[in-house]
């Protein structure tokens, strides 16, 4: 790969050279690589699924950004060389991460956290036999990262499981026993 300098040659060429070269623009800088081919390689199971998941990112992107408030968003959060595109990608591709499950009183706190944003927090309470008490959605805090939930009942024995969801609509479950 070269980085092209004051060319006045290449300064409107753009593409493939034969199978030799591709010449391309990228952060307003010309950059001359090999012509990459096409791999003879079968891909691997976990290329396949990078690849889906690529797709279903790219799908979401496409009807995101029809909306002009989320492509402001998206736009808002690109850096030098980037796009709303490449954030609403980035933001499907990747799922929220839950941190950690605690508990001030009576009051379980999740401290959840994202690329971009956590969209909502849902918490259950399970019994020791495997029944669901309750559900609900918990509260932002003031800090956008810990989120708020007050159950009713905390049963001994039982669990609490916690699903964080972001934008594009992964999920993210964690558990906590009593």
């Amino acid at each position: 790969m070269a980085i092209i300098r004051d060319n006045i040659l290449l300064q409107c060429v753009e593409g493939s050279l034969g199978n030799e070269i591709t010449i391309y623009r990228r952060n307003g800088q010309i950059i001359m690589a090999k012509k990459r081919g096409k791999s003879n390689k079968k891909p691997t199971r976990n290329q396949l699924e990078a690849r889906y998941k690529m797709k279903v990112a790219a799908a979401y992107a496409k009807v995101i950004l029809q909306d002009p408030e989320l492509k402001a968003y998206y736009k808002s959060k690109a850096g030098p060389g980037q796009n709303a595109w490449n954030m609403a990608i980035k933001d499907a591709y990747n799922s929220p991460e839950i941190q950690q499950i605690q508990f001030e009183d009576e009051t379980v706190v999740v401290k959840a956290k994202n690329d971009f944003r956590v969209a909502e927090v849902e918490v259950k309470v399970i019994d020791k036999k495997g029944n669901m008490l309750e559900r609900g959605k918990a509260v932002l805090g003031r800090n956008g990262v810990d989120w708020y939930y007050k159950p009713d009942n905390l049963p001994a024995g039982g669990k609490i499981v916690v699903m964080a969801v972001d934008l594009p609509g992964n999920e993210t479950v964690k558990e906590l026993l009593l």
